[in-house]
C-alpha cells in the first residue's frame, strides 16, 4: 500500500487521524512515528516536530479518544432526554463506545487522565458528565464521588468482559445490566 503524499497543511491532525487507524487496526504497542510518517508521506523529522516521541503520541491519541467518547455520551444522553434516562445513556453509550473502538478504548483506559490531559483541564467532558450525573443521582446517604465511581466500575468492567470474550451480550442486555444498576441505585434513595 502506497502513502498518499500529505499536501493539506495539517499534519497534527492528520497524524492523529493515522494513529488512530494504526491504534485500532493493531494496537498501541504497534505504534511507530516512522510508519505514521510513511503513512502521511512526510518525513520523519516531521513528526518529530509534532510529537517529540511516542509517549506525546499516545497522549495525544488518548485524549481523541477520550473525545470521541464524551461526545458519544453527550448524544446519547440528549437523546434519551437527560436525568436518569441520560444517565443510564451515558453508561450504556460507555460500553458500546468500548466494542466500536477496542483499540482507541484500551489505550485512554490504560493511561492515567492527568497524562492524557492535566489536572486542571476543565474539558475532560467524559468525567466532568460523570460527576455532574452522580451529584444530582446519587441516593442522599451516598457520597456522589463513591456513586461516580461505582458506576463507573460497572459499565467499564461490562466493556472489559465483553472485550475479552468473557460474556456475549446483545444491546438489549448492556441496556438491562446498566439500567439495574441506576434503578438499584433510585430504590435505595427512597429506603
Amino acid at each position: 500500500m502506497s502513502a498518499r503524499p500529505y499536501h493539506h497543511g495539517d499534519l497534527r491532525s492528520a497524524l492523529i487521524e493515522a494513529g488512530v487507524a494504526a491504534v485500532e487496526a493493531s494496537g498501541a504497542d504497534a505504534l511507530s512515528l516512522r510508519e505514521l510518517a510513511r503513512t502521511v508521506g512526510v518525513s520523519p523529522t516531521a513528526v518529530y516536530r509534532h510529537f517529540p516521541d511516542k509517549q506525546a503520541l499516545v497522549a495525544a491519541l488518548a485524549r481523541v479518544a477520550l473525545d470521541r467518547l464524551a461526545a458519544s455520551q453527550a448524544a446519547a444522553a440528549q437523546a434519551a432526554g437527560g436525568g436518569k434516562a441520560g444517565f443510564q445513556a451515558t453508561g450504556a453509550a460507555y460500553v458500546r463506545f468500548a466494542l466500536a473502538n477496542p483499540g482507541l478504548f484500551r489505550l485512554f483506559t490504560a493511561h492515567p487522565f492527568d497524562a492524557i490531559a492535566p489536572a486542571d483541564d476543565a474539558s475532560v467532558d467524559a468525567m466532568a458528565m460523570l460527576q455532574a450525573n452522580a451529584a444530582a443521582l446519587a441516593p442522599p446517604s451516598v457520597d456522589p464521588a463513591i456513586f461516580a465511581l461505582q458506576s463507573w466500575s460497572l459499565v467499564h468492567g461490562l466493556a472489559m468482559l465483553l472485550l475479552d470474550r468473557h460474556v456475549t451480550l446483545d444491546d438489549a442486555a448492556i441496556d438491562a445490566v446498566v439500567d439495574l444498576h441506576v434503578e438499584l441505585a433510585a430504590s435505595g434513595a427512597a429506603t
